[in-house]
């Protein structure tokens, strides 16, 4: 058996090329549907934005600063807030008012914890406790 003459115009003994579908350059792969005449399509797929939500407690907490953009672990001091009021005056109507009423001033745990930058010392959060 003897190999099939050449085609004309095609010297490596290949078929000659089909009118009816388009011819790709090379190197070229055609995206999906487009050797059927179709326009390829590129999807593009955004991820959403998400926010943390830091939720301030007694203890300092690992934040990037809203003011300086400083990575930082907010330092902490207490403030006399409304859980501290309310405490004195239900002490006070209970009968203790000669000077059990203060203690609440006293206890770091009646009172609301706030949170600032160690680099410009700006309030970036507050725990209130009521």
């Amino acid at each position: 058996m003897s190999a099939p003459p050449p085609y004309p115009g095609n010297e490596k003994g290949m078929p000659p090329p089909n009118p009816a579908y388009p011819q790709q350059a090379p190197g070229y792969a055609p995206q999906y549907g487009a050797q059927y005449g179709q326009q390829a399509t590129t999807v593009v797929v955004a991820q959403p934005a998400y926010t943390v939500v830091q939720h301030f407690r007694e203890s300092p907490v690992r934040i990037k600063c809203q003011f300086c953009q400083a990575d930082i672990v907010t330092s902490t001091y207490y403030e006399t807030g409304t859980l501290t009021w309310v405490a004195c005056f239900v002490i006070a109507i209970v009968g203790c008012w000669i000077g059990c009423c203060l203690i609440p001033f006293c206890m770091d745990a009646c009172k609301d914890v706030v949170h600032q930058c160690p680099n410009c010392n700006q309030q970036v959060g507050r725990y209130n406790r009521m």
